[in-house]
């Protein structure tokens, strides 16, 4: 039984490592793009659109990745996905080459990966359930929140040492070679180990979308669950679109990229102590906490121009996050059967990063067209806002930020009285101790 369990979490831990690597990748690329989209048009817009494009489809078409990876293999999705995800990448590359970029053909590469990545997203987080036993949930999520905070921890500053001695195309290659190195991964758990898809009727697509709609909506707990999420990617992805115009706007690219690495430790230990240590309760307890301090931490990012300071708010901000992911992670794994998780992840995907297309939509009109005129010289809140905050270039985005944490804040007080998210612990039964329907060659 125990080897049993060692034999599975070892599995995990290989398709994991080969995320980690193609995250990196990820990272390096989506740094270097909004870099050379702000330096070529000098707005946040063009960073926005970037941002958009990266995202957008993932969002919207993920509910049919989690229909394939349900009916399918779910490793076969996901080298599927990694392989798409290359081939819009080598489309930028090319575009660079023969040397008639421009910024509508880095939105098409983007946006090609990211169609190709609403199959590996809902197929990678479900076969996660099929390798790890109920006891190596918690664990399993920080380690996945650990890879994913490795494009803010590593990625940003290997990024801007690289682009003072390289170029954009080496970077860009750099990026396929990791997306490499996750199928090989992926290849190696495939010759040793496959999920059968035991019992699955034959139904149409549409019919198994309704049941991963129903299987989410009818749950009370899970759809506040999601709505909070949603939330708070909704002001997360302000700060993903605006962090770079606001530094940059008294600061340089280095510093950009020294910024995002250092306050991201916050995430990489916060991931770590979760992935180490084993937690099997007060999760709901945990959520709320994680609300607060993001909330306070998202705030004071937009308090002072002193870098110093930023770096120490985001540092919490970053460091808080992995707490109310895990939470929401181990809340949905535990309440949702196995075989329908492919579809669930996929639902709960688009549901919980509508607050992402919304604030990458309007993120850019908020920062060029609302929030930094009221702090410009002369501007409506200068004389008030401005002499707590300061007037200049950025500091209207500074102000969003503020209005933004305040929101988490207040979010987090009433969800601590949300008692169909508490009653989540209890369906903790529902899904077996063992992995589902691993088996092996």
């Amino acid at each position: 039984m125990e080897s049993t369990e060692h034999q599975s979490f070892g599995k995990f831990l290989i398709v994991w490592f080969g995320q980690l690597i193609s995250t990196i990748g990820i990272g390096l690329t989506a740094f270097s793009l909004s870099v050379y989209a702000f330096e070529q048009t000098s707005t946040a817009t063009a960073v926005a659109l970037i941002t958009l494009f990266t995202f957008l489809p993932n969002i919207v078409l993920r509910p049919i990745g989690g229909v394939l990876a349900d009916r399918y293999d779910r490793r076969t999705m996901m080298m599927i996905g990694d392989l798409g995800s290359a081939i819009g990448i080598l489309f930028v590359l090319t575009m660079i080459l023969i040397g008639s970029i421009e910024l509508w053909h880095i939105y098409v590469g983007v946006a090609f990966s990211s169609v190709f990545s609403a199959i590996q997203s809902p197929a990678y987080k479900a076969s996660a359930t099929d390798l790890l036993t109920k006891e190596q949930f918690s664990r399993g999520s920080g380690l996945l929140q650990l890879a994913e905070s490795s494009k803010f921890l590593l990625s940003p500053i290997i990024a801007g040492i690289l682009l003072t001695i390289t170029s954009i195309e080496v970077i860009l290659i750099i990026n396929m070679l990791t997306f490499l190195v996750a199928i090989l991964a992926v290849l190696v758990i495939r010759g040793s180990a496959r999920v059968e898809r035991l019992g699955r009727e034959k139904k149409p697509w549409f019919t198994d979308l309704v049941e991963g709609w129903v299987e989410v909506t009818t749950n009370k707990g899970i759809l506040l669950l999601v709505i909070i999420i949603s939330i708070v990617t909704f002001y997360l992805g302000f700060l993903e679109t605006l962090i770079g115009p606001m530094i940059l706007s008294f600061s340089d690219t280095k510093t950009l990229g020294i910024f995002q690495s250092i306050s991201a430790i916050g995430m990489l230990i916060s991931s770590l102590c979760i992935g180490i240590f084993t937690m099997t309760r007060k999760y709901a307890s945990v959520l709320v906490i994680g609300l607060v301090m993001s909330g306070i931490s998202f705030s004071l990012i937009g308090v002072s121009t002193n870098l110093y300071f930023i770096i120490f708010a985001g540092f919490l901000f970053l460091g808080s996050l992995p707490f109310v992911n895990m939470s929401a992670d181990v809340l949905v794994r535990n309440n949702i059967a196995n075989e329908k998780q492919g579809r669930v992840w996929g639902i709960i995907g688009i549901l919980s990063q509508l607050g992402f297309i919304i604030s990458y939509s309007l993120a850019g009109f908020l920062a060029d067209h609302v929030f930094n005129p009221l702090l410009i010289e002369g501007g409506a809140l200068s004389s008030t806002v401005g002499s707590i905050i300061g007037v200049g270039p950025g500091r209207g985005i500074a102000l969003l930020f503020i209005v933004g944490g305040v929101s988490v804040v207040i979010m987090a007080a009433i969800t601590s009285r949300l008692k169909p998210i508490k009653l989540l612990e209890q369906g903790m039964e529902m899904v077996p101790a063992e992995p589902v329907g691993l088996m092996q060659d």
